[in-house]
């Protein structure tokens, strides 16, 4: 099994060594596939120095598996080169969540749809991974009508500069800005660009992707997300109605049932979901629960999340664990 990893000096990339390394994913070689400025650079995997290499000459190599976290641009342009030789993609990027030919997987939902055929798959956007994470079970057994969602969101979602500014600005130091005001002692309503619509494209995401994950377009969703100042870890507060009622008890048995998710939901003890407790952890953690008082069979809930982590890396790699479990490369 050979796997390549494309944008692999990244943030995202980065991690995706990591979750790889500890998983002890089946792989007999390795490639870490960056742009031109990067190749030669040495990096580290299980302790062993590796080169990384250019992206037509991991092509050339052709792997079985190659992850992509290296923008949607790239991913254009070069995912259907390594399909063609025969590799599978699994791109973390927003390039093809939403054409209707690729399948957008969170392997605990939709895994089962993977065939031999998808040699493009695409990973969703990491505040909508862990909102479905949470929902699906619950859209299975009581029918999601209507979802709103509003997203507290970490800085690392934006990338390696954004994460500098916000401790330059902490530390008072003057440096490189990734948003165009402040990030410290702030909160910034405008994840990436805005549409035409008003909305940013992150809250279309939001939108677009549950939709096509839960396989139901007849779901309204509407969103606002928000950058705020933390360094890891994404939080939701989400408002959904069901078009069946639901009892309590049920709900959080559904949930703690769920592979992945962890219900942390204690009021007695001040338990609930938090970025710092979800940092460097894979489960997506759901509390609050509580109902929507204003109307009927309306749920308020908290859900919590490592971005970077089940986000994307993570995902990403589990993805690949299920092609290789079910002989699907």
């Amino acid at each position: 099994m050979k796997i390549a990893v494309v944008g692999a000096t990244g943030l995202v990339g980065g991690v995706m060594l990591k979750v790889l390394e500890e998983r002890n994913f089946p792989l007999n070689e390795l490639l870490l596939v960056a742009s031109e400025r990067s190749v030669g650079k040495q990096m580290q995997f299980k302790g062993q120095p590796i080169d990384v290499i250019s992206i037509p000459d991991a092509i050339k190599q052709k792997p079985d598996i190659a992850l992509f976290s290296a923008g949607g641009n790239t991913s254009l342009e070069w995912a259907p080169k390594f399909a063609e030789a025969g590799t599978t993609v699994i791109d973390n990027s927003s390039a093809w969540r939403m054409d209707h030919g690729k399948k957008l997987v969170v392997p605990e939902i939709n895994a089962s749809e993977l065939t031999k055929n998808d040699k493009i798959i695409a990973n969703p956007n990491c505040s909508t991974i862990q909102m479905v994470m949470a929902l699906a079970p619950l859209h299975r057994k009581y029918k999601i009508k209507r979802i709103v969602v509003s997203t507290y969101q970490s800085v690392s979602g934006t990338g390696v500069k954004a994460v500098e500014q916000l401790e330059n600005e902490i530390a008072g130091v003057k440096g490189e800005m990734a948003y165009p005001y402040p990030i410290a002692k702030n909160a910034i309503p405008h994840c990436d660009v805005f549409e035409e619509n008003g909305y940013t494209k992150e809250e279309m995401k939001l939108v677009r992707e549950t939709q096509k994950i839960l396989d139901d377009r007849t779901i309204a969703v509407t969103a606002t997300a928000v950058r705020i100042p933390t360094a890891g870890g994404h939080s939701e507060a989400v408002n959904v109605e069901f078009e069946n009622d639901f009892d309590l008890a049920t709900i959080r048995t559904l949930l703690r049932e769920t592979d992945g998710v962890t219900v942390q939901d204690n009021l007695e003890s001040n338990t609930y979901p938090m970025p710092m407790y979800a940092n460097g952890k894979d489960d997506v953690f759901v509390g609050r629960l509580r109902r929507d008082g204003s109307q009927p069979n309306t749920l308020n809930m908290w859900i919590v999340s490592d971005n970077l982590r089940k986000g994307a890396a993570t995902n990403t790699v589990q993805i690949a664990e299920y092609l290789v479990n079910h002989n699907l490369v």
